[in-house]
């Protein structure tokens, strides 16, 4: 990976949308060597994936949560067990398995308090393994990023 790669995925990041040839124009190159960067990108993995940003407000999921979850055992098992559940919770929009205190942090988006105490009920009071979990409820999202470059 070069710099003119860089550039490009510096664009997309921002905006997946954008065509070869405006890309092209300001990193320089033309617009087929910059659409075979970016299949070379994407075959490579360095891409993930190409996604819309949805507004949790305007979807009426204006609550984001952060819960720190404590595991009652850390063997392999029990962490892909939680892991698996975690992949499946529609509103677990991150998971982070973590150093420190806990084992995990979770990132929810949620309609309202109700949600998530159901949410709660489903994988923490119903699972076995979970020693506890704190909740902080955001306030502000200050600032939304999986910009990487």
């Amino acid at each position: 990976m070069d710099d003119k790669d860089r550039e490009i995925l510096r664009m997309v990041q921002s905006n997946a949308r954008l065509t070869a040839e405006v890309i092209s124009q300001d990193v320089g190159l033309s617009a087929p060597t910059v659409q075979k960067r970016l299949q070379k990108l994407r075959a490579n993995g360095v891409i993930e994936r190409d996604i819309a940003v949805l507004s949790p407000a305007k979807l009426g999921r204006e609550m984001t949560i952060i819960v720190e979850v404590i595991l009652e055992r850390e063997n392999r098992a029990s962490l892909d067990a939680f892991k698996r559940r975690m992949r499946g919770a529609p509103c677990v929009q991150q998971c982070y398995y973590t150093t420190g205190e806990g084992d995990f942090i979770l990132i929810l988006n949620v309609e309202n308090i109700q949600e998530y105490e159901e949410f709660t009920q489903t994988y923490f009071f119903d699972a076995s393994n979970i020693s506890r979990f704190k909740t902080s409820v955001v306030m502000d999202r200050v600032k939304v990023s999986l910009d990487v470059l």
